[in-house]
C-alpha cells in the first residue's frame, strides 16, 4: 500500500509541475518540488517553491485558484478511481535548507 501511495504522489507531483508551468504568467518560477497522499488517497499536497520571494503570496493564491482546474488536468492524465483533493502549500522545509546554506557560505 504504501509503494502505490509513493507511485500516486510522484504522478501527482510529476503533473502538477506540468500543469503550473504550463498555466503560470512567467512573473515568477513556480517548481513542484514534493507531494504527500493521505493513505486512503482521498487529500494530496503539493508543496512548491517560489522565486522570487516577494512573488511568493500571489504565487500561491495563484496556486490555489487553479485547484480546480489541476484536479481536471490530473482526472484526464491518471488511471486512479478517485482523485484526490489537492491542497497547494510553501514548502519550507526547502526555504529552511536554503537559509543553512546560506549561513554556510557566510563564514
Amino acid at each position: 500500500m504504501i509503494e502505490r501511495n509513493e507511485k500516486v504522489a510522484n504522478l501527482i507531483k510529476e503533473l502538477g509541475a506540468q500543469f503550473l508551468g504550463r498555466e503560470n504568467n512567467h512573473t515568477s518560477l513556480i517548481t513542484v518540488t514534493s507531494c504527500t497522499v493521505s493513505p486512503d488517497l482521498k487529500r494530496a499536497t503539493l508543496f512548491i517553491t517560489v522565486l522570487p520571494d516577494s512573488k511568493e503570496h500571489n504565487a500561491l493564491d495563484f496556486a490555489k485558484r487553479k485547484r480546480a482546474e489541476l484536479r481536471d488536468h490530473l482526472k484526464k492524465n491518471m488511471q486512479i478511481k478517485i482523485i484526490p483533493f489537492i491542497d497547494i502549500e510553501i514548502d519550507r522545509g526547502e526555504k529552511n535548507r536554503q537559509k543553512i546554506d546560506e549561513l554556510l557560505r557566510e563564514k
